[in-house]
């Protein structure tokens, strides 16, 4: 940014010289990028980070001076002469939207006479490389360089209606801009409207069919805040970008909305004559209130590693106009409303860091780390890696960004979330599951010929349900399965033993209805036969391997990861080492085809055999000299009396228990061939 050292020097009460004033800004974070010799004056390139929007003004960085040197920072006085009927009897102002217009405010002056501006006016104009217009639009950029607070004057008479409308764009709406340049507008872009058309871009630049001429007589004046966020994204779609937009962008003072508006009025009716009609229109919401913000003076010393009086602190703040009060071991500052970036204690303990000096920070020559353990987070995903790396799976990270006809298979009754980003126009949609991103990874391993593929990822997914907008995190994983039926038990043996080194005891694996990517599917139910489902896997449909143009069969899964990590770390149960041998019974039961392991399995916890100690599935059989549309499904019981000996004729009956259940809930018969 551009500041003139001769117009920055007329806010102090003492003058600085160029190379004092790149020393002090160099030191308190405003770096000079280079200094221009002009003859009397000087104008220096300063460096002002994104969050100091009230630095880009001549005053702001006049107030930094002063804060770090002790001078006194001197304000111009601001005084107005209003006569005739009253603005709002002239002009009427509406604003329809505001979010992107919190406050919007208009001044008219009538009778003026544009003209060239003064000297002194076109010289300080000059410095800073701008070209003079007139004195009318001269006055509005002088006042944005002065107090950082962009305004447009608008001719009067050519709005039609003398009515100002703030309201979005209108689809298909078109507009010329003053630097000529012509413009397709579309909603939610924010324009200032008269009565007809679009007069203006919000907070970028004013319209050429409105702008201050040789004939203009009456002025209406515009001083206005407008939503950062609504500023960025309407510049850069259209491409069009201004000192107004740089600085909305980046947030101006709510406060000094009015104050700039006045300051502008007084000096066009000085340098351009008129009458400043009585009051402001103003439509918007009043400026907030400033909020206090507490520092603890031993935090501070904690921070910076060295100690400084309490009064050192006080008076550091109270150059910067924080009115500190020191209130027993706390200083609760008052943050002005220019101050947008100061909103943590932190934040203040900054300050006083770049104020007072950062060489007075200690440099120690050995480095003090406190050994700390790690975060759970960090422990659980350290857990997840080192299950799915022992089972070969690969860690992948993936763009968040797909194209929509990949994630519509996904939704899951919600809405896929877009981006309205120029270099995302292939791609615009924020992936609602992570599978396309995994079944892409796929695509790209098989075009490089590699086989025998497991991947998985952790990562967000986003999505929309009417109004609302969901974000959640989750884990997927894709395998080859060159045997399908090997590869579905594999991926339920990866997912059981996840679980049990997560202590997610709470979610079981229950048959489940078909889902879009996976037919058939198996779900992950939290808390139960009855709680919420959290995931699924199955194999991946011919539909989705059309889609990514796979040609092997692959098992998909996706799982929520907040449940799944939720009991995270599991409690370990200790035992004595078993004294006594058990007795392994294995049974081979003919059943339906439709019957599940999960039946054959609750069954068996219902007969409740006595000294069951476990039951482990071992395999499942189809064809001869089985029937069609039975299968055979073989489990091992393990007893043990821990006791004494077990006998096999005490086993016997346990397992004939087994044996009359099966029969009598399931059809079920023993397998003996």
């Amino acid at each position: 940014m551009k500041i003139s050292l001769e117009w920055l020097n007329s806010y102090l009460d003492r003058s600085v010289a160029a190379d004092e004033a790149e020393r002090i800004l160099t030191a308190i974070g405003f770096p000079l990028e280079g200094v221009e010799d002009q003859g009397e004056d000087a104008v220096l390139d300063v460096e002002v980070t994104s969050n100091r929007g009230d630095c880009l003004s001549h005053i702001g960085i006049a107030r930094e001076l002063a804060a770090a040197t002790g001078r006194r920072l001197r304000e111009p006085e601001v005084a107005v002469v209003e006569a005739g009927p009253e603005a709002r009897t002239l002009a009427t102002v509406e604003n329809r939207d505001l979010h992107a217009c919190p406050l919007y405010t208009a001044r008219v002056i009538t009778g003026v006479k544009v003209m060239p501006s003064p000297p002194w006016l076109a010289a300080r104009i000059e410095a800073i490389g701008l070209r003079p217009i007139n004195n009318i639009v001269d006055v509005t950029n002088f006042v944005l360089h002065e107090m950082g607070q962009p305004l447009h004057a608008f001719d009067l008479a050519r709005l039609d209606g003398r009515r100002i409308i703030v309201r979005p764009a209108q689809e298909g709406e078109q507009f010329t801009a003053i630097d000529t340049s012509r413009h397709l507008l579309a909603p939610p872009m924010l324009v200032i409207a008269d009565a007809r058309v679009p007069q203006a871009i919000a907070g970028v630049m004013g319209g050429a069919a409105s702008e201050v001429t040789d004939q203009t007589v009456d002025v209406l004046l515009e001083s206005a805040q407008f939503d950062p966020l609504s500023v960025r994204t309407t510049s850069r779609a259209l491409r069009l970008a201004s000192d107004s937009s740089y600085r909305f962008e980046r947030g101006v003072d709510p406060a000094g909305v009015d104050r700039a508006s006045r300051r502008a009025a007084q000096l066009i009716v000085e340098l351009a004559g008129g009458t400043l009609a009585p009051g402001v229109i103003m439509a918007g919401e009043p400026a907030i209130a400033p909020r206090i913000v507490p520092m603890r003076p031993e935090r501070c010393s904690a921070l910076l590693g060295y100690r400084l009086p309490v009064e050192r602190m006080v008076q550091w703040l109270a150059a910067l106009g924080l009115t500190p009060e020191l209130e027993g071991d706390c200083i609760h500052c008052t943050i002005p409303t220019h101050r947008r970036d100061l909103a943590r204690e932190v934040d203040l303990i900054e300050e006083i860091a770049r104020l007072h000096g950062y060489e007075h920070i200690p440099v120690e020559p050995k480095m003090r780390i406190v050994a700390r353990p790690p975060q759970k987070l960090v422990q659980v995903r350290q857990t997840v890696a080192r299950v799915l790396t022992a089972h070969g799976f690969l860690e992948t990270i993936n763009f968040s960004f797909l194209a929509p006809k990949l994630g519509e298979p996904f939704l899951d009754g919600r809405e896929l979330v877009q981006v309205d980003e120029d270099k995302k126009k292939a791609e615009p949609g924020l992936r609602p599951s992570l599978l396309p991103s995994l079944l892409g990874c796929r695509k790209s391993n098989q075009d490089a010929g590699n086989k025998e593929v497991r991947l998985f990822e952790i990562a967000q997914t986003f999505g929309r349900k009417g109004d609302g907008y969901q974000e959640s995190r989750r884990l997927a994983l894709l395998a080859d399965a060159q045997d399908l039926s090997g590869s579905l038990r594999a991926m339920r043996g990866t997912i059981e033993e996840l679980l049990e080194h997560l202590g997610a005891e709470q979610i079981r694996i229950v048959p489940g209805q078909d889902r879009a990517w996976a037919r058939p599917a198996a779900h992950l139910v939290d808390g139960g036969g009855e709680g919420p489902i959290i995931g699924a896997y199955g194999p991946a449909t011919p539909a989705m391997l059309k889609l990514f143009d796979l040609q092997t069969p692959v098992v998909l899964a996706e799982i929520d990861y907040e449940p799944l990590i939720r009991n995270y770390p599991p409690r370990p149960r200790v035992g004595p080492l078993p004294r006594f041998p058990a007795i392994e019974r294995d049974l081979s039961l003919i059943v339906d085809e439709p019957v599940t392991w999960e039946e054959v399995d609750r069954l068996i916890a219902r007969t409740r055999p006595a000294l069951l100690e476990a039951v482990e599935f071992v395999t499942v059989y189809r064809g001869k000299p089985i029937a069609p549309g039975r299968k055979s499904v073989t489990l091992r019981m393990t007893f043990r009396d821990p006791q004494r000996t077990l006998k096999h004729e005490e086993v016997n009956p346990q397992v004939q228990a087994v044996v009359d259940s099966a029969a009598r809930e399931l059809n079920a018969e023993v397998r003996t061939g």
